[in-house]
């Protein structure tokens, strides 16, 4: 392992970040390089920077959170430094690394205020710094690229020659194709729902099917049905993924339906399992043609703001340690390539590239947060279960015709797009149906009409609870006298959603309605707000969609009231285009957040 002691100006590689996010990344690299910088003048000055004299007294401590793959090379890295008394404002630099999984951190900086445990942050992609940005989390600053890995698809030997390896190459959509097609083999991929590797894979593959496809619809349809046959052979992470692959060679292993004969995976991750003494049969990789997505591992600062001048200084020195020879050699011995993404053939061939295979092409674009988003959302509608609650506005005002309609009021057509939204929801969903005016059940002014329960369920009739919430939404209709009762609906569906609350699925309450609220006797707007942000728990989240039905609805309202819930109000010019304005609801809602 090299040896370091005095910071040369060097730094991790900066490549493929969007304009602003490489603005703010130049400029904060150069502030801690001048940071570095300063302190050694200072330290050197003071002859408190002795070329590898021992640590004695107060050492200079950073704490840093790596993704699981990338820590035993940041910790060896830190370790050098610890052995050569490297140093830091005139003190041993002690750098010390603790594995965090990406989306669990994510998860917690996506929330504010947080009293951050780590000065630096490296996951395994920028898309999870852009995820926290975009939330408006604990402030965070992406300083530059330490290392980086395409990601491709491994397959066992006998597996991979069955899909014509190395000779044959493939595009992102027909290799996964091929790969799932009829029994050809089973492939399996970590939840992108968890995993940077898999909600990169799903991306690329969604940007193929936009190329390849007629329009928009057909490659909605067909990523979807790609991530229907991914899902069927998920794993919870990047690490239980590699533990589905046989463990040895025998036919009794190879064989075995549960385990996965290829899978989804980053370079490093192949490398890293064909060279672990008993890791199992190597695997050999795939690149796609049209350029592999990538992992990056930025480098980034965690509340900047609130970080002392000696921790920034000593940052500063680390990352300049991660991108010097020493450091970048000690990357590589893990798998791991350069910031800049340029192949190592050794690497490369202990992963399991061979040419012609593509394994030097540079990698696509990474997609854009509201990309990611958009897809999170997706695969949440399209893979994972959903459990929400439709409140429906019976007032008298949803009986009114809507111009253009052929006469239908605005209940006909909204209650039409509903059931038509019902159709894409499937078996393990919940859902229930609620419906509100004033006074509809003694005092309350909202009536249950189909309790909240799975589509597939059935009843001593033989009957499916799909069945039952059909004849519910169909039954729909406006009551002859009465109000809009808003906000005592909404606070009593919530409290109900809260309770029955379901790990493990998307929970959500969804309010359609055409106007203001006008219960003169139920509690007011700032009374609710207050009692819905009491009742919301960012770890069991339940956001409120609420849907603005004509030109009287009361959006602003609606606003306030989803507001401390983290869901989201939109209004509908066309009732008959309700379904699609709630699905792009759900799936903006599945994007956010744990389950």
């Amino acid at each position: 392992m090299g040896r370091h002691s005095l910071p040369d100006g060097s730094a991790a590689e900066r490549t493929g970040a969007r304009s602003g996010a490489r603005r703010r990344t130049l400029v904060i690299s150069t502030g801690l390089v001048l940071a570095v910088a300063a302190g050694s003048v200072v330290a050197l000055r003071g002859g408190l920077l002795p070329f590898g004299g021992p640590c004695d007294g107060r050492s200079a401590r950073l704490d840093v959170a790596a993704s699981p793959d990338i820590a035993p090379a940041l910790e060896a890295v830190a370790e050098t430094a610890r052995e050569d008394a490297t140093r830091t404002d005139g003190r041993c630099l002690d750098v010390r690394v603790t594995a965090r999984a990406a989306n669990d951190l994510a998860d917690a900086f996506g929330q504010r205020p947080v009293d951050p445990e780590f000065q630096v942050w490296i996951p395994d992609s920028s898309m999870w710094v852009d995820r926290v940005e975009a939330e408006r989390g604990t402030p965070l600053t992406a300083a530059g690229i330490v290392a980086s890995s395409p990601i491709a698809l491994g397959a066992t030997a006998k597996a991979a020659t069955s899909l014509g390896w190395p000779e044959k190459t493939y595009p992102w959509t027909k290799l996964i194709r091929t790969a799932t097609s009829g029994d050809a083999l089973r492939l399996g991929v970590a939840d992108p729902a968890r995993s940077a590797t898999g909600l990169l894979s799903l991306a690329r593959i969604s940007a193929a099917d936009r190329k390849d496809a007629k329009d928009g619809d057909e490659a909605t349809t067909r990523t979807a049905a790609t991530a229907k046959l991914l899902h069927q052979r998920i794993a919870d992470g990047d690490g239980p993924a590699l533990a589905t692959l046989p463990r040895d060679a025998s036919g009794a292993e190879q064989g075995n339906p549960r385990r996965n004969q290829a899978l989804l995976l980053s370079e490093q991750a192949a490398f890293a399992h064909n060279t672990a003494a008993g890791g199992g049969p190597d695997l050999e990789l795939f690149y796609p043609q049209d350029g592999p997505a990538r992992l990056d591992y930025p480098y980034t600062l965690v509340d900047e703001a609130e970080m002392s001048p000696e921790q920034t200084r000593a940052a500063g020195r680390f990352m300049t340690l991660l991108g010097e020879s020493g450091g970048q050699r000690t990357l590589r011995g893990h798998g791991f390539r350069a910031g800049n993404g340029e192949a190592d053939p050794k690497v490369a061939a202990a992963a399991g590239a061979r040419a012609p295979q593509p394994y030097s092409a540079a990698p696509a674009d990474p997609p854009a947060i509201k990309e990611v988003q958009a897809l999170m959302g997706r695969w949440t509608v399209t893979v994972q279960n959903i459990r929400f609650t439709t409140v429906v506005d019976a007032s008298p005002s949803m009986g009114s015709p809507v111009p253009g309609g052929g006469g239908r009021s605005r209940m006909d057509l909204a209650k039409n797009s509903l059931l038509q939204a019902l159709t894409t929801f499937t078996p393990e969903d919940e859902i229930g149906l609620w419906k509100f005016a004033t006074r509809l059940d003694g005092a309350k002014d909202y009536v249950e009409l189909s309790p909240t329960s799975r589509l597939g369920d059935r009843d001593p009739a033989g009957g499916t609870h799909r069945d039952a919430l059909t004849a519910a939404f169909d039954s729909l209709a406006p009551v002859l006298r009465g109000a809009t009762g808003l906000y005592d609906t909404t606070l009593a569906a919530y409290r109900q959603a809260c309770a029955t609350y379901t790990s493990g699925k998307l929970n959500t309450l969804v309010i359609v309605t055409d106007g203001a609220n006008d219960d003169i006797g139920s509690l007011g707007l700032d009374a609710l707000a207050a009692e819905l942000e009491k009742l919301s728990d960012p770890k069991k989240p339940v956001p409120v969609i609420a849907l603005a039905l004509g030109p009287v609805a009361d959006t602003a309202a609606l606003n306030r009231i989803v507001a401390p819930t983290g869901g989201s109000a939109h209004r509908v010019a066309d009732p008959s285009q309700l379904h699609q304005v709630l699905l792009k609801a759900l799936m903006t809602a599945g994007g956010k957040g744990p389950r």
